[in-house]
């Protein structure tokens, strides 16, 4: 389906299924140089278990055109947008690295109006190394294969996909690579620039699922600890055989996370 959120055409993929505004509702949010398509392994099952799905393209991704937000705070002004514009009663937020940032920080602003936040592949502070951030610029083939190698651990190097046939990395690299070069750099820039993932973290008032992998080199596990330090209640998973891009090295195991929170927030696993 297509929204207007702040003068953008936005996309959104429903999992298959229409959802209701005053049910659980899941946003998702994608990261860096990244689109909806990357949380397809767990969308479908969640919207037929149990709560409704929404998994937007920000502005510059996908199908969603015009100019990317350039910074963290801005994103979190989106996402805010953007639960005004689906009239959403009790929504949950769900973001991965970037977009997990930018969930956090609006779930700092949102006090008591969300119902629960997931925050996959995340730390508290996110720095780029300057030469991935050229390359954004200028050589877009060459930061996306960084990016898709780094951000995937050993075991997705050497197949390890449940999905027979296909490379995880090669495909996050064409992924990255459809990103414009643009969009791409001032996702990097806003990662890398963000403070105050600590300070938001301290704000957020709802029960609160990290998803992290123990073979994460992009926001590895232990640098996301002071934020679950920082959030009353909130529960970590560890998926030992994934790294950052944890929605397709471990899909299942991502999956079940999610799922968990949507128990604690008394969401069920209605049949499909």
């Amino acid at each position: 389906m297509k929204l207007s959120i702040q003068g953008y055409e936005v996309f959104a993929n429903t999992g298959g299924r229409e959802f209701d505004p005053a049910a659980p509702v899941c946003l998702f949010v994608h990261g860096a140089g990244g689109d909806h398509s990357v949380w397809g392994l767990q969308t479908r099952y969640i919207a037929h278990h149990g709560a409704g799905v929404v998994a937007i393209d920000l502005p510059g991704h996908g199908r969603t055109g015009g100019e990317a937000l350039g910074s963290i705070e801005d994103l979190a002004d989106f996402l805010i947008a953007a639960l005004d514009a689906l009239a959403l009663q009790r929504p949950v937020l769900i973001g991965h690295s970037m977009g997990a940032l930018a969930c956090l920080e609006a779930a700092s602003r949102l006090g008591g109006r969300l119902a629960g936040l997931a925050l996959c592949g995340v730390a508290a502070k996110m720095p780029v190394h300057p030469k991935l951030l050229d390359a954004a610029l200028n050589q877009r083939r060459a930061a996306a294969e960084m990016i898709a190698s780094w951000g995937h651990g050993g075991p997705a190097h050497i197949g390890g996909n449940p999905a027979h046939g296909i490379s995880a990395v090669r495909s996050a690299i064409k992924l990255i690579e459809r990103t414009p070069a643009a969009v791409l750099h001032a996702d990097l820039a806003a990662c890398d620039a963000y403070q105050g993932a600590l300070d938001a973290a301290a704000k957020v008032a709802c029960p609160t699922q990290f998803v992290l992998g123990r073979l994460d080199k992009m926001t590895p596990a232990k640098a996301a600890q002071p934020l679950v330090e920082a959030i009353a209640g909130a529960e970590a998973t560890i998926l030992p055989a994934s790294g950052h891009m944890m929605m397709a090295e471990a899909p299942n195991e991502t999956r079940e996370a999610l799922m968990h929170l949507m128990r604690r927030l008394g969401a069920g696993e209605r049949a499909a």
